[in-house]
């Protein structure tokens, strides 16, 4: 029992980061409606990945790991730049699946001439957070703290674009597309680090789920980030548990996990408050 616990310590530990800051930016996520803008970015640094182990390096290198961000970072450009009104007749998440559409078929052409490609994009996808290293989490921990830092002390900014994103009140925030730029840039080094450890799907579960579930309860930023974070800490200890208890893939037993786990909380909230409640 001592060896499992000591096994299994480190990919828990890594499941609660990354709870810990995606449910955050979740909430903002999900208040400004660019709900695939997560998997859109995670998969921009994979595509950023792909090319630099093209070019020769290391899938884990120090390198590779900057090729991932200088993409994502070109991404929060876009997604910054690409802002719109709500009148505007193209709507951002139109700009964000074409972002996807194309940085995943990128992804796909250049590994088809790579040896072991489809091992790679396997990786891409669902990740092996049951291997992760002492070393990976404990800097992982290290930035995620410091974007924590910086959303704190911007929290107020950060916010009012978030929520006023549905009335346009956001538009009337001085350099807002500045501040939506430092917003997805932040986002970038977490989706970066996130999609080298969990993979694209994983760290998109990380970031909605438990956002969406935290709404079925509640108005409340706070409630919400309370809720997520119980929900996220559970789902990972279940779904790492069940992954190595099955031997299944432990990415895809997670993202799993996560969609049960949706369906019992939104059965929990007809039973609580009637079906013909309004949603909170």
């Amino acid at each position: 029992m001592s060896d499992l616990v000591s096994f299994l310590a480190w990919p828990f530990l890594a499941g609660l980061i990354l709870t810990g800051i995606h449910a955050y930016l979740g909430v903002h996520v999900v208040e400004r409606g660019v709900i695939f803008v997560d998997l859109s970015l995670a998969q921009i640094a994979a595509l950023g990945t792909t090319m630099a182990y093209l070019a020769g390096n290391d899938l884990h290198s120090t390198v590779t790991y900057f090729w991932s961000l200088g993409f994502t970072i070109v991404g929060a450009a876009i997604f910054a730049m690409t802002r719109v009104h709500r009148e505007t007749r193209i709507p951002q998440e139109a700009i964000i699946g074409i972002v996807y559409a194309v940085s995943a078929a990128a992804a796909i052409l250049a590994m088809s001439k790579a040896p072991e490609g489809t091992e790679h994009l396997k990786d891409m996808l669902v990740g092996n957070i049951l291997t992760v290293s002492p070393k990976t989490v404990i800097t992982t921990a290290v930035l995620y703290a410091l974007v924590g830092l910086f959303h704190f002390i911007f929290r107020r900014r950060f916010l009012a674009i978030s929520v006023g994103a549905h009335t346009n009140q956001a538009e009337s925030i001085p350099n807002v597309k500045f501040w939506d730029f430092l917003f997805y840039t932040s986002f970038g080094f977490v989706v970066t680090s996130s999609v080298s450890i969990a993979g694209v799907l994983l760290v998109f579960s990380y970031l909605i789920v438990p956002s969406v579930a935290a709404m079925l309860f509640s108005h409340s930023i706070g409630k919400r980030l309370a809720i997520g974070w119980t929900m996220g800490g559970i789902v990972s200890a279940a779904g790492i548990l069940a992954s190595f208890r099955l031997d299944l893939p432990t990415g895809a037993t997670i993202v799993c996990t996560f969609g049960v786990a949706l369906v019992v909380l939104a059965l929990v909230r007809i039973f609580v408050k009637g079906p013909g409640s309004a949603p909170a």
